[in-house]
């Protein structure tokens, strides 16, 4: 439960004075505590008085779980997957409606979400959450149902016969998205991706199938395909609850969907595409809880983190962050802005879209529809006094002379660029038509970087590399001495992949005075890069040599992406 929620209700039943709940929320966050636990430690009430108090504020009773035993019969009142989901554990039910206790009772949406799935009125009841959390992992375990379980949940072989066809119109269409099995199989679909860590979830139409894959650690993952005349109501379904048009099928759309999922606030963005079978449509899962801002988490080598530290505190010049797409380069963006985001710092960021929300920072969605470009979005900023500038990516001239400006006016500006390596982001800068001494002046640092997959930790294993191995990625016996390489048996903490996780390689090429030469005499990126390495520069490739070393990666995840 929230703690600053919890807190008003308190203060609504007038248990504590307005200083003194000040108090016991300083404590509570500063300890990492609930709020009932800070106010049982400070003896302000004992634990069953807590709740007791939650469920008088809530207009409901308080049930305590310890001697309660819950039949068969009651448990399958909600399926597996849904109680998970939801975090609600049934206790009774009649004709009419079904009593749940929710891990968080204040959670509106959950008793909402259920009340659509279930077609049943939904009574919350407040018990001590330790005590509902325990029976859920008691009574449907931790792991998740099986696509196919799901598909017999929902009475594939009749419920889901009564579902249209492709030419339906809007309002069969709208009825059947909102269908009570649909919902059903939608939810427990994004709890299965929360809890497989999905950064993607990708419904695509064919002509005889529908797929449904998720992107796991930057690699694709098929579930058990479900049956073909699922995807318009399915579809249809995520469109409903990104607020989107179901009317629209031909043209691209976007919209955002937010949910709790496993008690945790989950964004996630929403594109459709009109293709010949119908729309594919691809979520972008943003959980927050599990991304870690803070630049000592992104295990940079130690010469790079304190580089970059210098530089992100210089008064003015430009960073960049390059490489392709879902390479983390934002993520790097954003923890360099967190180390700098101080109360005497004014920061501004331009975005498309604005992925996670900074404390502090004043961030700004481009929206190129209505002629909000990146552009026009820069020349505002240098009128509001800000000391350093995020652009989320440098796409064209315009964009590029602002930034310059900015950072000659005395702004630091971080940007992302898409080239293959750190020198190529020169080249690339100059093709967009900069001059080369506006770079050379204003450039401080390029940063390129990859994201690899890690070995799994439970099932990791050494083995000795073949000479192939070494021929491919131009090594000799000498150059690796006694070091081990290893990789991932696959085991089910991992799915079976060998891989968990994924960590980023390195390179970044400093802008010293040999280089400000080179870039003013426009030279190539391959006389570039051959002076940065003179200059020290470790490249992406030798960096994911140490990766390898160190046992965090595989040769074929460094060959890949690099």
């Amino acid at each position: 439960m929230n703690n600053n929620q919890v807190a008003d209700l308190i203060l609504e039943q007038r248990i504590l004075q307005p200083s003194q709940m000040e108090d016991v929320l300083q404590q509570a966050n500063l300890n990492g505590k609930t709020l009932a636990q800070t106010m049982v430690d400070n003896g302000f009430v004992d634990e069953s008085g807590f709740y007791q108090i939650m469920a008088d504020a809530l207009g409901t009773e308080f049930i305590d779980l310890a001697d309660r035993a819950l039949s068969p019969e009651i448990l399958r009142l909600i399926p597996s997957g849904l109680a998970r989901l939801h975090r609600a554990l049934p206790l009774g039910a009649n004709e009419d409606w079904i009593t749940v206790a929710l891990v968080d009772p204040l959670d509106p949406r959950a008793a909402e979400d259920l009340h659509f799935a279930l077609g049943k009125d939904i009574h919350v009841v407040v018990a001590p959450t330790e005590q509902v959390e325990e029976r859920l992992e008691a009574h449907y375990g931790s792991d998740t149902s099986s696509m196919e379980d799901i598909l017999k949940q929902l009475g594939a072989a009749g419920e889901l016969l009564t579902l249209r066809h492709d030419n339906a119109t809007v309002s069969e269409v709208e009825a059947d998205a909102n269908a009570t099995p649909i919902i059903r199989f939608v939810d427990l679909i994004l709890f299965q991706a929360i809890q497989d860590r999905a950064s993607d979830i990708h419904f695509e139409p064919f002509e005889h199938e529908f797929k449904i894959r998720y992107r796991v650690d930057g690699a694709l993952y098929e579930m058990a395909p479900p049956p073909r005349h699922l995807a318009l109501p399915v579809i249809s379904r995520v469109k409903v609850m990104a607020n989107m048009n179901i009317a629209e099928r031909r043209l691209p759309q976007d919209g955002r969907i937010q949910k709790h999922i496993k008690g945790r606030l989950i964004d996630m963005r929403v594109s459709t595409l009109p293709t010949q079978f119908g729309e594919s449509l691809v979520l972008r899962v943003l959980d927050r809880s599990t991304v870690n801002l803070d630049l000592e988490a992104l295990a940079m080598p130690e010469y790079i983190h304190s580089y970059i530290l210098d530089v992100i505190h210089r008064p003015n010049g430009i960073f960049i962050v390059t490489g392709p797409t879902g390479s983390g380069k934002t993520t790097t963006l954003y923890s360099c802005l967190r180390e700098i985001n101080t109360i005497n710092s004014k920061l501004l960021t331009a975005e498309e879209p604005v992925e996670y929300d900074l404390e502090g920072i004043v961030q700004v969605p481009v929206n190129e529809a209505i002629g909000l470009t990146f552009a026009r979005v820069l020349r505002a900023f240098l009128r509001q006094d800000p000391d350093r500038i995020m652009i989320g990516e440098t796409r064209d001239l315009e964009t590029a002379q602002i930034a310059v400006q900015a950072s000659l006016t005395g702004h630091l500006v971080f940007t992302t660029l898409h080239t293959n390596d750190a020198p190529g982001a020169i080249t690339r800068l100059i093709n967009m038509g900069v001059e080369p001494f506006l770079i050379s002046s204003t450039l401080e640092a390029v940063l390129g970087q990859r994201l690899l997959r890690s070995i799994c930790p439970n099932c990791r294993t050494a083995y000795q590399p073949n000479q192939a191995s070494l021929d491919q990625m131009q090594l000799s016996r000498r150059d690796i001495g006694e070091k081990n390489f290893f990789y991932g048996k696959g085991c089910e903490a991992c799915n079976n992949t060998g891989y968990k996780g994924r960590k980023g390689i390195y390179e970044l090429m400093k802008i010293n005075d040999p280089l400000r030469e080179l870039i003013n005499e426009r030279a190539p990126t391959v006389v570039l890069k051959q002076k940065a390495i003179e200059l020290g520069m470790v490249t992406l490739r030798q960096d994911g040599l140490r990766s390898i070393f160190e046992g965090d990666t595989t040769v074929e995840e460094v060959l890949k992406f690099t």
